[in-house]
Order: structure tokens, then C-alpha cells, then sequence
């Protein structure tokens, strides 16, 4: 893995904590991100960070490849150089894309004022920006398969979301039918074959659904959110498809003027404080 190391630092240096959602705190020894920093936004330890740039890891996994490219914001041929540094190949062509483009970013980034998630086609979680974090809980500390909209649905439950039983009638059948229309699209990823085992062993529910072969696509829908902090917010939910990359990005708007838009206003300046 040589050069590896360099490259990181590099890439980290580079990298503003404001430009990630990151606030800028005190006085920094060095620019860009702090090596905490980083992990935060990769979901690994600042220990590991610690080890890959001093060469003391083993090679990272395809996985945390991914997520490092995420949280540095490198572009196509910079995540390519980054696998070919750590002896890993990009991932293969039928694999269900991952890469965020910096256009894609750049929208995150000036959507600030909206919560904003961008998942990729298997309802995995892979960016959000700080107001979706304060809205829904911070998902920095959960690994891939606990920001699988569909994994956390059915088998972890829906945290702070509250659905009437039509709109989980409705939320199910077109997550199960939009998941269904990504196998047909990836067949030979076996991330996506792996979820669906593992979904269809944990979840009776999802069993049934999946066994009804519906084929669709997950669009929009209204939630509740019951938040600790900030109350109940009445939400609506759209989901735009970049179709570049094929990733969903799901945007959470309150009616201007309700009470609702107020607290989300609220939690843009408490964000992810905890309850004391």
C-alpha cells in the first residue's frame, strides 16, 4: 500500500470541515479535516485513520474504500487512484453504483436549509447533510446494513418516524417493488442478493412482500416525525432519481408557514444536540 498513506493526508488536508457539514471550531495546527473528522464521516475509528496513514493497517475493505472517497469528496479518477493504492479493484461494473459526483454533493451542500439523505439503489444510506442528521438522528455511528432504509423498516423499526397503517401499507409495498426493480437492474451484485437473504430470514413481513413479485419504484410519501427535541413534524417526502449513478436523493419539506417549517427551523440551529 504504498503511497497510500501520503494520499490520504493529502486528500484530508484538502478537505474544509465546513464544506462536509462539519463545524470549524477553534484554531486548527494543519488545514482540512482533523483525522476524527474523517472517521466520523467514513463510520470508522479515528484510530484506523490513524493506522492507514501510517501504514500500519491492513489493506481497508472495499466498503471503507468507498466510504473514504465519500467523505473526501474525490472525484472519479481520484476514488480510482485510492483503490489502486490500497491493491483493491473498483467494484465491478454490475455492482449497484456507490459514487457520489460532486454535482451531487454540491446540491447537498446548497440545500442546507432541507434535510436531504442520498441513498444509493439498494435504499442504502450513503451522504446526508447536518439538517437531516438533526431531523432523524445522527447516522454516523451505524454501519451500511443499519442505513438500509429497507433493513431499518423491517427489522429495526423506524426510530422517530411514526406511519398511519395506510402509510405503511403504502411505504412497504414500494420499497419492497423499488428493491425488486434494483435486482433486475444489478443481478450479479452480491451486497443486494445478501440483503435480500438476510431480509427475508429476519423479516416475515418482507417474506410475504417480496414472494408477490411487484415491481415498481419508491417515489414519495408523507411522514410524521415525533422528535425528542423538537416535537411532532408533519413532512412531506420526495425521492428524485439521479439517474448519473442511479441514486435516490430524498428531500423532506414541511408546508411553508405551518408549524412544522418553524420546527425545522428550530432543529437548523439546535442540530444534533442530545437531550439533557
Amino acid at each position: 500500500m504504498d503511497g497510500l498513506g501520503d494520499a490520504l493526508r493529502g486528500w484530508r488536508s484538502g478537505v474544509r470541515p465546513e464544506d462536509v457539514g462539519l463545524p470549524r471550531g477553534g484554531p486548527r495546527r494543519t488545514p482540512g479535516l482533523r483525522r476524527e473528522e474523517l472517521a466520523q464521516l467514513a463510520g470508522v475509528s479515528a484510530d484506523y485513520i490513524a493506522r492507514l496513514e501510517q501504514g500500519r493497517a491492513d489493506a481497508p475493505s472495499g466498503q471503507v474504500l468507498g466510504a473514504l472517497a465519500r467523505a473526501l469528496r474525490l472525484d472519479a479518477d481520484q476514488r480510482a487512484h485510492l483503490y489502486a493504492l490500497a491493491g483493491r479493484a473498483l467494484p465491478p461494473p454490475g455492482s449497484v453504483p456507490q459514487h457520489i459526483a460532486p454535482s451531487v454533493q454540491r446540491l447537498l451542500d446548497q440545500l442546507a436549509g432541507t434535510p436531504i439523505g442520498v441513498f444509493d439503489a439498494s435504499w442504502t444510506l450513503l451522504v446526508w447533510n447536518r439538517l437531516w442528521a438533526a431531523l432523524l438522528g445522527d447516522p454516523s455511528d451505524r454501519n451500511a446494513r443499519e442505513r438500509n432504509s429497507i433493513w431499518r423498516h423491517f427489522v429495526l423499526g423506524d426510530g422517530w418516524v411514526e406511519h398511519t397503517p395506510q402509510q405503511e401499507e403504502d411505504f412497504e409495498a414500494s420499497t419492497v417493488a423499488d428493491l425488486r426493480s434494483t435486482v433486475a437492474r444489478y443481478p450479479d451484485d452480491a451486497n443486494v442478493r445478501r440483503l435480500i437473504a438476510e431480509l427475508c430470514a429476519s423479516s416475515p413481513a418482507f417474506e410475504r412482500r417480496w414472494a408477490s413479485n411487484e415491481v415498481g419504484r419508491h417515489t414519495m410519501a408523507s411522514k410524521l416525525v415525533r422528535h425528542p427535541l423538537a416535537g411532532d413534524i408533519l413532512l412531506d417526502c420526495d425521492v428524485l432519481t439521479v439517474s448519473d449513478g442511479d441514486l435516490r436523493l430524498v428531500a423532506y419539506t414541511a408546508q411553508p408557514g405551518s408549524e412544522s417549517a418553524e420546527r425545522i427551523r428550530l432543529l437548523d440551529v439546535i442540530g444534533t444536540q442530545e437531550l439533557i
